[in-house]
């Protein structure tokens, strides 16, 4: 059974309870300070033992965690508490209540507005609050609604207050679960990552030193080793990339990357970019590394650098490849090869950015990418 986590709704769901108590004690008050004007006592006894059963079964409902997460109690509420005010008949004449006498259900009516508002958040509140002044509309005469009007302002007030509290207080749980899954999910990789090292990697780097020493066949193992070694340095570096909203970490989308030909360096904290842009950038460097891969030799190595400059975002990818001259990438756009001209300058400029190369024959090629941080 999935553990049940910290629910910061909490707290108003236990008000919750307290209001439903604490009115239906002042509705029977009200009831026994207005007994020898009510026409039926016998129906207005009904009613309360009605409503006191109910503010037990939703009071238990609320205090447990099915009653809260499922809506349909709220809704369940809602059209028993109108039950109830319709119910007000049982003891008074409808008559009479239009002219003037109380409906007996008072303040505990706002229950299920309360109710409507944490669960379901604003929406909810005014759906509740506008379900119970409708009623009361409807008991009280339309002859009578300004009379009524204060206490629906207060049921429209409460639904939107609370409503838009209880919103707040879901997105700040759902925020805080997922950096108590992140902070958990970095610890764990910590631990493994020391495990790693002093175990698995430490072997790699020997039979990497043993097979580049040795040559031969054992040559093909020593790089095999390098390979996996890398693979798993990498795979200790990842960090989560999400970051609340529609931001991501360009760092955690770029650190996968390295290769043993290609070393990754970004900033010891997150760069922040809106999702969207980040991937497009990274779209960009896969396309440059793709031509390290096929121009720049089978010796090559690259570097991915990023620089968070403040107000914009730099990654520069440099190879020691054998290079070329800008006159041969301007043909090749030309000619049609349009891993240059679309998958990357295309990408950039489509985001606002710039792009610079900077090649020339036997000096390798390096590509700045740059775009505006939000």
């Amino acid at each position: 059974m999935e553990r049940e986590t910290v629910d910061l709704l909490q707290p108003l769901w236990r008000a919750l309870v307290v209001f439903r108590v604490i009115t239906w004690a002042f509705a029977c008050f009200g009831v026994w300070s207005r007994w020898d004007g009510i026409v039926r006592p016998s129906g207005a006894l009904l009613l309360l033992a009605v409503m006191g059963a109910w503010t037990v079964v939703s009071s238990i409902g609320y205090s447990r965690r099915w009653g809260r997460r499922n809506t349909r109690l709220a809704f369940a509420d809602l059209i028993v508490t109108v039950g109830c005010m319709y119910a007000t008949l049982w003891a008074q004449p409808l008559v009479d209540i239009r002219a003037g006498a109380s409906v007996l259900t008072s303040v505990w009516a706002a229950g299920p507005v309360l109710a409507l508002a944490i669960s379901r958040g604003r929406d909810g509140g005014l759906l509740g609050a506008a379900t119970i002044s409708l009623a009361l509309l409807s008991l009280r005469g339309v002859e009578n609604a300004a009379e009524i009007l204060a206490n629906v302002q207060l049921l429209l007030v409460a639904g939107l207050v609370v409503g838009y509290a209880a919103s707040t207080l879901r997105q700040a749980g759902a925020r805080l679960r997922k950096a108590i899954a992140t902070e958990s999910a970095t610890a764990e990789r910590l631990r493994l990552s020391r495990s790693i090292h002093d175990g698995v990697m430490q072997v790699l780097a020997q039979v990497q030193r043993r097979g580049t020493a040795i040559g031969g066949d054992a040559l093909e193992l020593a790089e095999l080793a390098a390979e996996q070694e890398v693979a798993l340095r990498t795979l200790m570096s990842i960090r989560p990339t999400a970051a609340g909203g529609d931001q991501v970490d360009l760092c955690g989308l770029l650190l996968p990357l390295a290769t043993p030909r290609v070393d990754v360096v970004v900033p010891a904290g997150q760069v922040l970019l809106p999702a969207a842009t980040a991937d497009e950038l990274v779209a960009a460097v896969k396309e440059a590394l793709s031509n390290v891969t096929k121009h720049a030799g089978t010796e090559a190595r690259a570097w991915v650098v990023v620089e968070d400059l403040g107000d914009a975002v730099v990654v520069s990818i440099r190879d020691d490849g054998i290079g070329t001259t800008p006159a041969r990438l301007e043909q090749a756009r030309v000619d049609g090869h349009l891993g240059v001209s679309q998958s990357i300058r295309g990408r950039i400029t489509d985001l606002g950015g710039t792009v610079t190369v900077r090649t020339g024959p036997g000096e390798g090629t390096e590509w700045e990418l740059k775009v505006i941080a939000p």
